[in-house]
């Protein structure tokens, strides 16, 4: 009897044993590697974009270097692969990029049917329409009829869809595969309106139009879009570094920690922050990853409002407001998740 007993304990205990060797797949392949491989966008001002000089800048861009700088030490150590939304859906599944950083929405169907995995939202949007102010538009109403630009394969052109039946209008898509496509079609004059992201139509806007002020945004939000990385479904330990690596920028930014002040803030009086910089042990181990990669993060690539205002915010071309992307005690809805 008391074998049989001991038995029993033991499998509950295995049941609660920590992840196995094999779940840590993802985190070995890049460290043999020696670089992590994220799928992005082709290009999207704000979010991920070559330079002049071919280095990839952005929101999602920045939010690949940090997963280098916790897994490698190196924020540095990225191979940008840049990609349709489709064609990195499949990359990722297929195993050929280790992570998808580009605008993505995280929604039921990804999650659920395409063997992917979402990690934490790096950027709260909502789908709208851009149109040319001589069109005289008031809401999407008057779209009834129109030629509408939308990105095939994505979250927009489904929503687009369904916001037409149940508003009852008829319109006609104008489908490109790639956001630069639906840019030089509306530039063109080959639809009257785009439906996406609304952070994709103030880059269209502002980068796009040769007079941003003759292109309007309709007040019609038809969507949510939480956009944030995704991973493959089967590996929750790649899924958990991913989402803690963009936590950590939130906490910091939360805890005022920035890329100037981390190594200073090592001996700061609370000892959750010195944790957190790797000054003291503890939130390493659990990632499989060493205690100081919070740091490595927050000084390469910094906080969340320092990535945000370089890229979207007053110090990019976009002047994109926080919004809903602010802290959730200063009006948004990014929220950090306790690092403890």
């Amino acid at each position: 009897m008391r074998t049989r007993l001991m038995l029993g304990l033991l499998a509950g205990l295995a049941t609660l044993a920590p992840v196995p060797a094999d779940a840590q797949a993802t985190l070995a392949a890049v460290r043999a590697r020696g670089e992590v491989l994220c799928g992005t966008n082709q290009g999207l001002t704000g979010f991920a974009l070559a330079d002049a000089q071919g280095v990839w800048r952005g929101l999602d861009a920045d939010t690949c270097r940090a997963v280098a700088a916790a897994t490698l030490g190196d924020a540095g150590k990225v191979r940008f692969v840049p990609l349709t939304t489709p064609d990195a859906l499949a990359a990722l599944r297929e195993g050929r990029i280790d992570l998808a950083a580009r605008n993505l929405t995280q929604t039921m169907g990804r999650d659920a049917d395409l063997g992917l995995a979402p990690t934490a939202v790096n950027f709260y949007d909502g789908q709208g329409f851009l149109v040319p102010a001589a069109l005289g538009a008031a809401d999407a109403r008057a779209l009834a009829g129109k030629r509408v630009c939308v990105v095939t394969g994505t979250s927009n052109e489904a929503a687009m869809a369904d916001f037409a039946r149940r508003i009852g209008i008829a319109y006609t898509p104008v489908p490109s595969a790639a956001f630069a496509g639906i840019r030089d079609d509306y530039a063109a004059g080959r639809c009257d309106a785009v439906s996406a992201d609304l952070s994709s139509l103030v880059v269209l806007r502002q980068t796009g139009t040769a007079n941003p002020s003759a292109h309007v945004l309709l007040p019609d939000i038809i969507s949510r879009e939480p956009l944030g990385p995704l991973v493959r479904d089967g590996d929750p330990n790649w899924r958990s570094l991913v989402f803690w690596v963009v936590n950590v920028m939130l906490e910091g930014e939360a805890r005022g920690i920035t890329a100037a002040t981390a190594t200073a803030r090592r001996a700061d009086p609370s000892a959750l922050v010195r944790r957190i910089l790797g000054a003291e042990p503890g939130l390493g181990a659990p990632l499989g990853l060493s205690d100081d990669w919070g740091f490595r993060v927050l000084s390469q690539v910094g906080n969340y409002a320092e990535v945000y205002e370089r890229n979207l915010g007053q110090g990019s071309v976009l002047g994109v407001p926080r919004g809903l992307n602010a802290l959730w005690d200063r009006g948004g809805l990014m929220y950090p998740i306790p690092m403890r």
